[in-house]
Protein backbone atom coordinates (compact mmCIF):
# COMPACT_ATOMS: atom_id res chain seq x y z
CA UNK A 1 0.00 0.00 0.00
CA UNK A 2 2.57 2.22 1.14
CA UNK A 3 4.95 1.71 -2.21
CA UNK A 4 1.68 2.44 -4.46
CA UNK A 5 0.71 5.47 -2.66
CA UNK A 6 4.78 6.11 -3.20
CA UNK A 7 4.25 5.55 -6.65
CA UNK A 8 1.23 7.54 -6.78
CA UNK A 9 3.26 10.61 -5.39
CA UNK A 10 5.93 9.78 -8.29
CA UNK A 11 3.66 10.44 -10.78
CA UNK A 12 2.14 13.34 -9.51
CA UNK A 13 5.39 15.11 -8.98
CA UNK A 14 6.43 14.24 -12.53
CA UNK A 15 3.37 15.29 -14.01
CA UNK A 16 3.92 18.76 -12.09
CA UNK A 17 7.45 18.79 -13.54
CA UNK A 18 6.84 18.71 -16.78
CA UNK A 19 3.59 20.76 -16.57
CA UNK A 20 6.01 23.14 -15.01
CA UNK A 21 8.86 22.58 -17.73
CA UNK A 22 6.33 23.53 -20.12
CA UNK A 23 4.78 26.41 -19.09
CA UNK A 24 8.91 27.78 -18.51
CA UNK A 25 9.26 26.61 -22.27
CA UNK A 26 6.04 29.12 -23.60
CA UNK A 27 7.34 31.97 -21.32
CA UNK A 28 10.87 31.10 -22.52
CA UNK A 29 9.20 31.03 -26.47
CA UNK A 30 7.06 34.02 -25.43
CA UNK A 31 10.08 36.39 -24.34
CA UNK A 32 12.06 34.84 -27.44
CA UNK A 33 9.39 36.32 -29.38
CA UNK A 34 9.13 39.55 -27.91
CA UNK A 35 12.51 40.10 -28.04
CA UNK A 36 12.90 39.48 -31.21
CA UNK A 37 9.70 41.46 -32.35
CA UNK A 38 11.38 44.52 -30.19
CA UNK A 39 14.62 44.26 -31.95
CA UNK A 40 12.76 44.17 -35.73
CA UNK A 41 10.84 46.92 -33.88
CA UNK A 42 13.21 49.35 -32.89
CA UNK A 43 15.16 48.36 -36.43
CA UNK A 44 12.20 49.73 -38.07
CA UNK A 45 11.54 52.47 -35.54
CA UNK A 46 15.64 53.38 -36.41
CA UNK A 47 15.00 53.25 -40.09
CA UNK A 48 12.26 55.34 -40.24
CA UNK A 49 13.83 57.78 -37.57
CA UNK A 50 16.96 58.09 -40.03
CA UNK A 51 14.48 58.57 -43.32
CA UNK A 52 12.29 61.39 -40.90
CA UNK A 53 16.06 62.57 -40.20
CA UNK A 54 17.55 62.57 -44.05
CA UNK A 55 13.65 64.12 -45.40
CA UNK A 56 13.33 67.31 -42.62
CA UNK A 57 17.24 67.98 -43.50
CA UNK A 58 15.91 67.40 -47.33
CA UNK A 59 13.01 69.66 -46.66
CA UNK A 60 15.61 72.13 -44.88
CA UNK A 61 18.15 72.42 -47.93
CA UNK A 62 15.47 72.64 -50.32
CA UNK A 63 14.19 75.14 -48.64
CA UNK A 64 17.76 76.93 -48.39
CA UNK A 65 18.35 76.28 -52.39
CA UNK A 66 14.57 78.60 -52.89
CA UNK A 67 16.56 81.21 -50.87
CA UNK A 68 19.14 81.49 -52.38
CA UNK A 69 17.55 81.20 -55.56
CA UNK A 70 15.01 84.16 -54.56
CA UNK A 71 17.89 86.50 -53.99
CA UNK A 72 19.64 85.69 -56.60
CA UNK A 73 16.39 87.01 -58.93
CA UNK A 74 15.59 89.92 -56.24
CA UNK A 75 18.90 90.90 -55.42
CA UNK A 76 19.14 92.98 -52.24
CA UNK A 77 16.41 94.83 -52.54
CA UNK A 78 15.75 96.89 -49.39
CA UNK A 79 17.24 96.35 -45.38
CA UNK A 80 14.23 94.78 -44.36
CA UNK A 81 14.84 91.79 -46.87
CA UNK A 82 18.26 91.52 -45.83
CA UNK A 83 16.43 91.24 -42.66
CA UNK A 84 14.53 88.54 -43.20
CA UNK A 85 17.36 86.69 -44.89
CA UNK A 86 19.25 86.33 -42.09
CA UNK A 87 16.40 85.08 -40.00
CA UNK A 88 15.59 82.15 -42.53
CA UNK A 89 19.14 81.18 -42.39
CA UNK A 90 19.42 81.29 -38.50
CA UNK A 91 16.25 79.21 -38.15
CA UNK A 92 17.54 76.91 -41.06
CA UNK A 93 20.74 76.25 -38.34
CA UNK A 94 18.70 75.57 -35.43
CA UNK A 95 16.52 73.35 -37.00
CA UNK A 96 19.21 71.15 -38.49
CA UNK A 97 20.92 71.16 -35.00
CA UNK A 98 17.08 69.97 -33.67
CA UNK A 99 17.47 67.42 -36.30
CA UNK A 100 20.79 66.20 -35.21
CA UNK A 101 20.00 66.02 -31.75
CA UNK A 102 16.97 63.85 -32.61
CA UNK A 103 14.55 66.38 -31.14
CA UNK A 104 10.08 66.01 -31.42
CA UNK A 105 9.75 65.51 -34.76
CA UNK A 106 6.83 67.63 -34.09
CA UNK A 107 8.46 70.46 -32.46
CA UNK A 108 10.71 70.40 -35.92
CA UNK A 109 7.86 70.28 -38.16
CA UNK A 110 6.62 73.48 -36.44
CA UNK A 111 9.85 75.09 -36.73
CA UNK A 112 9.59 74.28 -40.39
CA UNK A 113 6.05 75.46 -41.11
CA UNK A 114 6.90 78.35 -39.59
CA UNK A 115 10.28 79.36 -41.51
CA UNK A 116 8.09 78.45 -44.72
CA UNK A 117 5.80 81.38 -43.21
CA UNK A 118 8.60 83.64 -42.99
CA UNK A 119 10.20 82.69 -46.16
CA UNK A 120 6.50 83.23 -48.17
CA UNK A 121 6.24 86.94 -46.60
CA UNK A 122 9.81 87.51 -47.73
CA UNK A 123 8.75 86.60 -51.20
CA UNK A 124 5.47 88.30 -51.18
CA UNK A 125 7.66 91.42 -49.47
CA UNK A 126 9.83 91.22 -52.60
CA UNK A 127 7.27 91.30 -54.84
CA UNK A 128 6.51 94.29 -53.88
CA UNK A 129 9.35 96.20 -53.29
CA UNK A 130 10.45 94.41 -56.78
CA UNK A 131 6.99 95.79 -58.11
CA UNK A 132 7.32 99.13 -56.66
CA UNK A 133 10.85 99.40 -57.59
CA UNK A 134 10.12 98.61 -61.34
CA UNK A 135 7.09 101.09 -61.23
CA UNK A 136 9.61 103.64 -60.21
CA UNK A 137 11.92 102.84 -62.90
CA UNK A 138 9.97 103.43 -64.91
CA UNK A 139 8.65 106.50 -63.62
CA UNK A 140 12.23 107.94 -63.70
CA UNK A 141 12.76 106.68 -67.27
CA UNK A 142 9.79 108.90 -68.31
CA UNK A 143 10.69 111.53 -66.42
CA UNK A 144 14.64 111.66 -68.33
CA UNK A 145 12.99 110.84 -71.23
CA UNK A 146 11.14 114.22 -71.07
CA UNK A 147 14.03 116.15 -69.28
CA UNK A 148 16.29 114.37 -72.51
CA UNK A 149 13.46 115.62 -75.05
CA UNK A 150 13.60 119.37 -73.14
CA UNK A 151 17.06 119.53 -73.54
CA UNK A 152 16.75 118.61 -77.20
CA UNK A 153 14.10 121.31 -77.31
CA UNK A 154 16.21 123.43 -74.93
CA UNK A 155 19.68 123.25 -77.10
CA UNK A 156 17.44 123.70 -80.45
CA UNK A 157 15.68 126.72 -79.23
CA UNK A 158 19.09 128.30 -78.34
CA UNK A 159 20.54 127.14 -81.60
CA UNK A 160 17.88 129.09 -83.21
CA UNK A 161 18.35 131.40 -80.64
CA UNK A 162 22.38 131.62 -81.58
CA UNK A 163 21.28 131.67 -85.43
CA UNK A 164 18.86 134.32 -85.23
CA UNK A 165 21.69 136.44 -82.75
CA UNK A 166 24.05 136.09 -85.96
CA UNK A 167 21.65 136.90 -89.06
CA UNK A 168 20.50 140.09 -86.99
CA UNK A 169 23.62 140.75 -86.34
CA UNK A 170 24.71 140.70 -89.30
CA UNK A 171 22.23 142.24 -90.97
CA UNK A 172 22.43 145.36 -88.15
CA UNK A 173 26.12 146.05 -89.71
CA UNK A 174 26.05 149.23 -91.15
CA UNK A 175 27.71 149.31 -94.46
CA UNK A 176 29.61 152.16 -96.20
CA UNK A 177 28.66 152.45 -100.36
CA UNK A 178 30.31 154.76 -102.60
CA UNK A 179 33.96 154.68 -101.03
CA UNK A 180 36.06 156.90 -103.14
CA UNK A 181 39.05 159.11 -103.33
CA UNK A 182 39.80 162.06 -105.33
CA UNK A 183 42.79 163.76 -105.43
CA UNK A 184 43.09 167.96 -105.84
CA UNK A 185 46.29 170.20 -106.39
CA UNK A 186 45.43 173.52 -104.67
CA UNK A 187 45.57 176.48 -106.56
CA UNK A 188 46.37 180.08 -106.08
CA UNK A 189 45.84 181.99 -102.57
CA UNK A 190 42.27 180.64 -102.01
CA UNK A 191 43.36 177.44 -102.67
CA UNK A 192 40.95 176.35 -104.81
CA UNK A 193 40.44 172.30 -105.29
CA UNK A 194 42.03 171.09 -109.07
CA UNK A 195 41.46 167.24 -109.48
CA UNK A 196 45.01 165.60 -110.30
CA UNK A 197 46.46 162.18 -110.66
CA UNK A 198 49.77 163.47 -110.25
CA UNK A 199 51.52 162.25 -107.62
CA UNK A 200 53.99 165.33 -107.21
CA UNK A 201 50.80 167.58 -107.70
CA UNK A 202 48.85 166.35 -105.23
CA UNK A 203 48.31 168.93 -102.19
CA UNK A 204 44.93 166.66 -100.67
CA UNK A 205 42.91 163.69 -101.17
CA UNK A 206 38.95 163.66 -100.44
CA UNK A 207 37.33 160.88 -99.61
CA UNK A 208 33.48 160.38 -100.21
CA UNK A 209 31.32 157.39 -99.32
CA UNK A 210 27.99 157.13 -98.11
CA UNK A 211 26.86 155.16 -94.62
CA UNK A 212 24.14 153.26 -95.76
CA UNK A 213 20.33 152.93 -94.03
CA UNK A 214 19.99 150.03 -91.52
CA UNK A 215 16.65 149.99 -89.42
CA UNK A 216 18.09 146.71 -87.61
CA UNK A 217 21.26 148.98 -86.39
CA UNK A 218 21.02 150.34 -82.82
CA UNK A 219 21.31 154.11 -83.49
CA UNK A 220 22.82 156.74 -81.99
CA UNK A 221 26.29 158.75 -81.92
CA UNK A 222 29.59 157.23 -83.09
CA UNK A 223 32.79 157.73 -84.65
CA UNK A 224 33.65 156.97 -88.13
CA UNK A 225 37.00 156.28 -88.85
CA UNK A 226 39.20 156.81 -92.84
CA UNK A 227 42.46 154.62 -93.14
CA UNK A 228 44.67 155.81 -96.16
CA UNK A 229 46.95 153.10 -96.50
CA UNK A 230 49.98 154.64 -98.62
CA UNK A 231 51.53 152.18 -101.72
CA UNK A 232 54.18 150.85 -99.14
CA UNK A 233 51.65 150.14 -96.72
CA UNK A 234 52.30 152.85 -94.61
CA UNK A 235 49.22 154.27 -92.85
CA UNK A 236 48.95 158.10 -93.78
CA UNK A 237 47.92 159.54 -90.07
CA UNK A 238 48.78 162.97 -88.14
CA UNK A 239 50.55 161.11 -84.84
CA UNK A 240 51.47 157.45 -83.76
CA UNK A 241 49.85 157.82 -80.46
CA UNK A 242 46.77 156.12 -78.54
CA UNK A 243 45.00 159.59 -79.59
CA UNK A 244 45.27 158.55 -83.57
CA UNK A 245 44.07 155.27 -82.98
CA UNK A 246 41.47 152.71 -82.49
CA UNK A 247 39.70 149.45 -81.49
CA UNK A 248 38.83 147.26 -83.98
CA UNK A 249 38.31 143.51 -83.80
CA UNK A 250 40.17 143.26 -80.85
CA UNK A 251 43.15 144.94 -82.79
CA UNK A 252 44.44 148.55 -81.92
CA UNK A 253 44.97 150.23 -85.48
CA UNK A 254 45.75 153.65 -86.43
CA UNK A 255 43.41 156.38 -88.30
CA UNK A 256 44.04 159.29 -91.21
CA UNK A 257 40.91 160.88 -90.10
CA UNK A 258 37.66 159.79 -87.95
CA UNK A 259 34.05 161.89 -87.71
CA UNK A 260 31.51 161.65 -85.31
CA UNK A 261 27.67 161.13 -86.22
CA UNK A 262 24.44 160.67 -85.11
CA UNK A 263 23.37 157.76 -86.71
CA UNK A 264 19.00 157.28 -86.96
CA UNK A 265 19.06 154.13 -88.74
CA UNK A 266 19.03 156.90 -92.31
CA UNK A 267 21.67 156.71 -94.90
CA UNK A 268 24.60 159.80 -94.49
CA UNK A 269 26.68 161.47 -97.44
CA UNK A 270 30.13 161.80 -95.86
CA UNK A 271 33.12 163.52 -97.35
CA UNK A 272 36.43 164.08 -95.05
CA UNK A 273 39.88 165.77 -96.16
CA UNK A 274 43.64 164.98 -95.94
CA UNK A 275 45.82 167.64 -96.21
CA UNK A 276 48.99 166.91 -97.02
CA UNK A 277 51.29 167.83 -94.03
CA UNK A 278 54.56 168.22 -95.88
CA UNK A 279 56.20 169.33 -98.76
CA UNK A 280 57.47 166.07 -99.71
CA UNK A 281 56.12 164.79 -102.97
CA UNK A 282 53.08 162.21 -102.32
CA UNK A 283 54.29 158.30 -103.64
CA UNK A 284 53.80 156.83 -106.88
CA UNK A 285 51.19 154.04 -106.77
CA UNK A 286 48.14 152.47 -105.79
CA UNK A 287 46.32 154.18 -102.41
CA UNK A 288 44.13 151.69 -100.34
CA UNK A 289 41.53 153.53 -98.38
CA UNK A 290 39.12 151.47 -95.58
CA UNK A 291 36.22 152.73 -93.61
CA UNK A 292 35.76 151.52 -90.11
CA UNK A 293 32.72 151.79 -87.40
CA UNK A 294 31.61 150.09 -84.56
CA UNK A 295 35.01 148.57 -84.30
CA UNK A 296 34.01 146.72 -88.07
CA UNK A 297 35.44 147.89 -91.75
CA UNK A 298 32.13 148.64 -93.28
CA UNK A 299 33.69 149.62 -96.59
CA UNK A 300 37.19 149.86 -98.73
CA UNK A 301 38.43 150.95 -102.31
CA UNK A 302 41.31 152.25 -103.56
CA UNK A 303 43.01 155.20 -106.02
CA UNK A 304 46.08 155.34 -107.94
CA UNK A 305 48.38 157.99 -108.89
CA UNK A 306 51.16 158.56 -111.44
Amino acid sequence: MEKKQAVETKKVNTVGYKVTIGILVAIIAVLLWILLYSREEMKAVKIEKEQIQISLTGEVDSLMVEQKNIKREYGELSEQARQKDSIITANAIEIKKLIAKSADYRRIKRKLNYLRKIQQSYVDQLDSLYTANRKLKEELNVAHEQINKKDLQAKKLNKEKEQLAKIVQTGSIIKAYNVNGTTYHLRGKNKREVETFKARRVDRVKIRFTIGENPLAIPGKRFVYVRIARPDGLIISKGKGDEYSFDANGTRLQYSMKKEIDYQNKSINMELNWDKQTDTPAMVGKYHVAIYMDGKMIGQNQFELE
